[in-house]
C-alpha cells in the first residue's frame, strides 16, 4: 500500500475519489491539516533532553567551525 497526499481543487475530483473508494480501489481518509492553530510547544515538549548551556554552546561552536 502506498500513501499520497492530494489537494482537492474541484468538487468533481472528490466525487471521482469517492467512486474509486466504492470500487474498493482506494481508501479516502479525511485529515484536515492546518499549520495555523498548532501548538508547537505542546507538540514537541520533551522532545529534547535538557542540557547545560555550556554544552549547547560547545556544540554550536563545533557546528559553526565545520562550515569554515
Amino acid at each position: 500500500m502506498q500513501t499520497v497526499t492530494i489537494d482537492i481543487l474541484n468538487e468533481k475530483a472528490l466525487k471521482l475519489l469517492q467512486d474509486l473508494e466504492l470500487l474498493q480501489l482506494i481508501r479516502v481518509r479525511k485529515e484536515i491539516v492546518h499549520d495555523q492553530g498548532i501548538n508547537w510547544i505542546e507538540r514537541y515538549k520533551g522532545a529534547m533532553s535538557k542540557q547545560p548551556l555550556r554544552e549547547i554552546d560547545n556544540q554550536l561552536d563545533e557546528l559553526r567551525n565545520g562550515w569554515e
